[in-house]
């Protein structure tokens, strides 16, 4: 059957399966941290559908409800200034045209004009503590040009969007001067090749506005049949909608605004020009210069949903700005593992009854534990790559006018670049699967990963009982940690449960116990709190 697309409705199949499949697009080179840092970049961006402009995170419950075959634009901030100023100087000698070092110069000439110092020190001690300062907040990218690197987002000042320096057309053509290079931006500057803020957060977001969308009983009727048993009040879109709106317009308020204010001085305060001409048509501030996102599948609203109830939790937990932003991140990334395996699920079920979320992966302890349990873990893991593997070739997703040698050409560079490959890659990069190289990857667990499911899956300020902490982690992420639930995700284990001891999850109780996740009632019952409280308004 063919693939609804969210915001464009049923399209013309695209080249590659996997796009149609997941959307436009996830894709391998994306690192955890940049899915988050596109995501935020999206939401608190100026953003435009249909007629309506708006800044706020979402559009409107009206332009929600009518959105149909328009795209999604959205205008990030270049900050090539604030940038230069942080990262030039641990950037490739070899990547330092002479107009960004020209340029460079005359940015700290302009910064010390700038300042006035009334104690000791002098402007350019300054300059250095300001230099060192923002180098510190480097989030990604350390091994690039200064330019396509990104901050940590700890706050609105350091979002900004990709910006590649072509560097073959500027040894063609040779840019006289920095002048020259932005006032030709998209020649010199790239900011539409998508090789590290890869579209990645835009599918997450468009995720987030396809679920608000949903008609209230609809949703109600999925989560009661779905089993993931969301509080009454995130049931309601409507009221999820307001709620979200709120908590991520606040969620850089504790960052002190004066790391913004200085980003902003630095990046267009004493030399506007840049600014200017990288972020509106023509250097009219009037006309912003608008990048368009991509599309999600329809269908994923029901994995979408689930990740706005968790962003919701996330923001409305009193938590250190630094450790939000980690638990968003861990976050963002299971997200995009979810979308992956949901959506294979629904395409390509390996002969197993489809019934939310479709899939299974058995969890074993982090330091090995029992053989059979990793075996069991080892196995669900290639039932992830083949399940995949399958979905992406499914006639849902493959064109039928490709030929054959093209077909099989295409879907090698697809396996390795967005499906399984993107799968594993991820899923290591978090500490989901183990080990990082070498055979025998297994699905277990990090303290990072635990105290995002902690979080998340338990109110906030609120208890579960361990065994209902489980059955929901099952629901809304399809892990897995005792017998009963290792013979849900391996039909090897038909038959042959008595293989799998009882008790084989007591290595999650103890990292529960050993984070101070756990309460113990009494030997057969214990507890698991949320130690995140909500924020005092």
């Amino acid at each position: 059957m063919p693939i609804n697309k969210f915001p464009y409705g049923i399209i013309e199949h695209n080249d590659n399966p996997a796009i149609e499949l997941f959307g436009k697009r996830l894709f391998a080179d994306q690192s955890p941290l940049e899915f988050l840092i596109e995501f935020l970049l999206v939401i608190n961006s100026p953003k435009q559908v249909d007629s309506e402009k708006f800044e706020r995170p979402f559009p409107s419950l009206e332009t929600l409800a009518a959105w149909g075959d328009t795209e999604l634009k959205y205008s990030p901030k270049s900050r090539l200034n604030l940038k230069l100023f942080s990262f030039l100087g641990a950037s490739r000698l070899d990547s330092r045209h002479e107009t960004h070092r020209q340029h460079y110069k005359e940015l700290l000439e302009s910064l010390r004009n700038n300042i006035k110092v009334t104690e000791t020190g002098s402007e350019a001690d300054v300059l250095r503590t300001l230099e060192n300062l923002f180098l510190g907040f480097q989030g990604v990218g350390s091994g690039r040009t200064w330019c396509a690197q990104s901050f940590l987002p700890i706050c609105k000042g350091f979002l900004a969007g990709e910006t590649i320096w072509s560097e073959s057309v500027a040894r063609r053509s040779n840019p006289a001067s920095w002048s020259d290079s932005v006032a030709s931006h998209e020649k010199y500057f790239a900011s539409n090749k998508k090789l590290f803020l890869a579209r990645g957060g835009e599918v997450l977001y468009l995720q987030v506005c396809n679920a608000l969308r949903q008609k209230p009983s609809e949703v109600k009727q999925w989560v009661k049949d779905s089993g993931v048993e969301i509080e009454p009040k995130e049931q309601d879109p409507i009221a999820l909608h307001a709620s979200l709106q709120q908590e991520l317009e606040k969620l850089f308020l504790h960052c002190p605004n004066t790391v913004t204010e200085i980003a902003e001085f630095i990046d267009s305060g004493v030399e506007p020009e840049t600014a200017f001409a990288t972020d509106f048509i023509n250097g009219e501030k009037e006309k912003p210069r608008y990048v368009t996102a991509g599309w999600c599948a329809a269908e994923s609203w029901k994995e979408g949903y689930i990740f706005a109830v968790e962003l919701l939790r996330l923001c409305k937990a009193d938590l250190d700005i630094i450790e939000r932003l980690r638990l968003l991140e861990t976050a963002c990334s299971m997200q995009v593992l979810r979308t992956l395996a949901a959506q294979s699920a629904r395409h390509y079920s390996l002969g197993n009854e489809v019934s939310w979320p479709g899939y299974r992966f058995a969890v074993s302890a982090p330091e090995g534990g029992e053989p059979g349990v990793k075996r069991i873990s080892r196995h669900t893991a290639k039932l992830a790559e083949k399940l995949i593997y399958g979905a992406i070739r499914s006639k849902d997703a493959m064109s039928e006018t490709e030929d054959e040698e093209r077909r099989n050409n295409s879907l090698r560079k697809v396996d390795k670049g967005y499906g399984g490959k993107l799968f594993m890659s991820l899923s290591k990069r978090i500490g989901l699967l183990i080990p990082r190289r070498g055979p025998g990857v297994r699905f277990t667990l990090n303290e990072q990963l635990l105290r995002m499911l902690v979080v998340t899956t338990v109110p906030v300020g609120g208890r579960l009982t361990y065994d209902k902490f489980k059955e929901l982690v099952e629901a809304r992420h399809g892990l897995v940690f005792d017998a009963d639930g290792f013979a849900r995700a391996s039909k090897w284990l038909d038959g042959n449960e008595h293989f799998v001891k009882t008790g084989i999850d007591s290595w999650l109780k103890e990292m529960l116990d050993a984070a101070g996740l756990l309460i113990h009632l009494s030997d057969s019952c214990a507890l698991v709190e949320n130690p995140a409280q909500g924020k005092v308004a």
